[in-house]
């Protein structure tokens, strides 16, 4: 019996060995596979997250590279008229006013940029217009006006609300200089400065505030006299230029005119009412005097504008007579002006200027739009062949057609009564020459 369980027990152990080695196999098998698995998976997904990453980079690029498409400014639509003589830039901010040096040299132009620019008036006809520049420190000028001799010009201040004096000199170069005096005169007045003006006599200033003040000084700032205008409020101020008037209008509907009086020494002796322009219905927004005050024009709310007769002798008790009454084409608050040989008036509302002639009272020309702004200066060259406007930050001058067309008319009407034949000649001539420019600016703009 022991002999056959020995037997049998070292049977069983070869069978015992060989499964435990075929178990230990299979074990190593699996764990092979489930290894070689996992690495497998494992390149799977990085190959996947490289690919999904390649991707998210291409597109991430494509992003970064994709163009900006920025939107494109529309061009500005530049101003054009048959009329527009030449148009002069080089201000950055609105322009507030101008004026023509009695030499007839150069226009002084003014801004909210704090700067006054010299113009040369020869420049006109050019396409390049050169300017020498001022700068107004610490403000900006409202209104420029020249001195008698062009050697200086006085501007109005907008935050001070006084006068400043630019006086001209030159560099050591020769060329032009424009420097400020070092003190500015005293702040008279409550209420802003609207218009300020000086005498071509040399003798005054005048300065025209929004309540009902005027105030005349001489030219060291020292207060001559001060009116009180008793319109409610002043719309308009202004200096004659024969240099003997100031005036003012306003809520009421008349233009009030003084004479400041100087004895034979030069020195001032008063202020004394002239004379007054009655015939509106209305309050009269602006008015005008022509070249030696004898004729003056007003524009009022009524939606008319008056032409008179101020030749008169108004200290042996003479009235100004109404000529001709025209009705305005636009309303609105207006500017006008009239040309010094009194032929041409042109008014402005807002965005438009109208031409009339004061012969037949008609607007020949509405010029539409021509600033992008409101219109701010309106005036006549002194020679009368351009009109001048202002309101963005340009100054537009246009050629006078209507005083050309009028010269032709008057002149024509006064041949027939001359009786000489020099006079008849000079008429001819002047007939001629209005005729050649004539030709020559509408053959141009056509």
């Amino acid at each position: 019996m022991a002999d056959k369980s020995q037997e049998l027990g070292s049977q069983e152990l070869p069978v015992i060995a060989i499964t435990a080695a075929v178990g230990a196999i299979v074990l190593l098998g699996v764990l092979c596979f489930g290894i070689w698995k996992k690495d497998d998976e494992l390149e799977k997904t990085e190959e996947h997250e490289q690919k999904n990453g390649s991707t998210k980079n291409n597109q991430s690029q494509q992003k970064k590279l994709k163009p900006i498409t920025r939107q494109k400014k529309e061009p500005k639509m530049m101003f054009t008229h048959p009329w527009l003589a030449s148009s002069l830039k080089g201000h950055s901010s609105n322009i507030t006013g101008f004026d023509f040096s009695p030499n007839g040299k150069y226009l002084a132009s003014c801004a909210e940029d704090r700067t006054i620019l010299l113009w040369g008036v020869k420049d006109f006809s050019q396409k390049e217009h050169k300017y020498i520049r001022a700068n107004v420190d610490l403000d900006h000028a409202m209104q420029v006006k020249f001195s008698p001799d062009s050697r200086a010009f006085i501007t109005s201040l907008s935050m001070a609300n006084s006068v400043r004096i630019f006086k001209f000199g030159k560099k050591d170069d020769g060329s032009l200089s424009i420097q400020a005096s070092p003190e500015d005169f005293q702040q008279k007045h409550t209420a802003d400065v609207i218009n300020i003006g000086i005498a071509s006599s040399g003798r005054f200033i005048m300065t025209c505030s929004k309540d009902t003040t005027i105030i005349v000084w001489d030219l060291k700032g020292e207060v001559l006299s001060t009116i009180d205008t008793h319109q409610v409020n002043n719309s308009y101020g202004a200096v004659s230029l024969c240099g003997r008037f100031v005036a003012s209008s306003g809520f009421t509907p008349d233009v009030k005119v003084w004479e400041v009086c100087f004895d034979k020494s030069g020195a001032f002796r008063e202020v004394t009412r002239a004379f007054e322009l009655k015939g509106h219905s209305a309050g009269i927004y602006s008015f005008a005097f022509n070249g030696d005050s004898t004729r003056m024009v007003s524009v009022s709310k009524d939606g008319t504008w008056k032409f008179w007769n101020t030749n008169i002798e108004y200290a042996k008790g003479q009235d100004p007579y109404l000529l001709q009454t025209g009705k305005c084409k636009h309303t609105g608050r207006a500017i006008i002006a009239i040309s010094h040989d009194s032929r041409t008036v042109t008014i402005s509302t807002a965005f438009n200027i109208s031409v009339y002639s004061t012969v037949t009272m008609e607007c020949e020309q509405s010029i539409d739009n021509p600033h992008t702004e409101p219109v701010r200066g309106l005036d006549f060259s002194l020679n009368d062949k351009y009109i001048i406007s202002c309101g963005d930050k340009q100054v537009h001058v246009f050629h006078n057609i209507v005083g050309y067309r009028a010269t032709i008319v008057d002149a024509q009407e006064k041949k027939k009564k001359a009786k000489g034949g020099p006079q008849k000649d000079r008429l001819q001539k002047e007939i001629n020459e209005a005729r050649e420019s004539l030709q020559r600016i509408l053959g141009e703009a056509a």
